[in-house]
């Protein structure tokens, strides 16, 4: 059972996403916090596996939340749902370590698999537009930024694997792009995980773009036909 704790100011939302979850049989809505502060307060209380967190709520915002929870020692993923589809509220939410972004007109039954997808330990990269807005707001790295030296630890292949995470890709469009197995994508993603000291996918598409290892308009070796 998928233990789901859910943020935002609207109580009106709040229903409308307990409903959609609770039609689930493997979810369960085991909390409803109006602000940041109450967030923090019940996921410490409840231990959720997935807070559904908005970004504009009074007393704290749902950007601080969410870095204040993924800081946390605990394991919970945050799955960012808000009405704002900005490019700034998009990069703030994935730097703060959101597994997700989604926006509030999703449909419910992306609103469903997003929770499953982020409570299975892996992050909500796509869909285009929103990898799309990643790009444009990191399309290059700061002037004159120095080359972060774990870098050097990656082989040619692990960063070419990480330019296909940037972009979105699953573990699978990548091993049919570059010609691999499945098995040996998911081992070279652990390994930069691992050798950057990075959490997830998502911190992985952050770090490619800050660091210039993945730019915008890059199309990469073309799948095979």
């Amino acid at each position: 059972m998928i233990r789901v704790l859910l943020a935002d100011d609207q109580a009106v939302v709040r229903a409308g996403l307990r409903t959609i979850l609770e039609s689930q049989a493997d979810m369960q809505v085991i909390g409803e916090a109006a602000d940041g502060a109450e967030a923090l307060a019940l996921t410490a209380a409840l231990d959720p596996d997935v807070v559904m967190m908005d970004i504009r709520m009074p007393v704290l915002d749902g950007i601080q939340a969410t870095r204040r929870l993924t800081e946390s020692p605990a394991s919970v993923r945050v799955l960012v749902l808000t009405t704002y589809g900005l490019d700034e509220y998009v990069y703030q939410a994935l730097r703060a370590g959101a597994a997700g972004f989604l926006l509030k007109t999703d449909p419910p039954d992306r609103i469903v698999d997003a929770v499953r997808i982020v409570d299975a330990g892996d992050a909500l990269l796509g869909p285009h537009t929103t990898r799309r807005l990643i790009e444009r707001f990191l399309a290059s790295p700061p002037p004159h930024a120095p080359r972060p030296t774990a870098l050097d630890s990656l082989t040619d292949r692990e960063l070419e694997v990480m330019r296909q995470v940037a972009r979105g890709l699953t573990n699978r469009e990548i091993a049919a792009r570059l010609y691999i197995g499945e098995g040996t994508v998911k081992t070279h993603v652990a390994r930069i995980l691992t050798r950057l000291g990075l959490r997830d996918r998502v911190q992985v598409v952050v770090y490619a773009y800050e660091h210039g290892v993945a730019r915008p308009g890059d199309s990469g070796p073309p799948p095979p036909q």
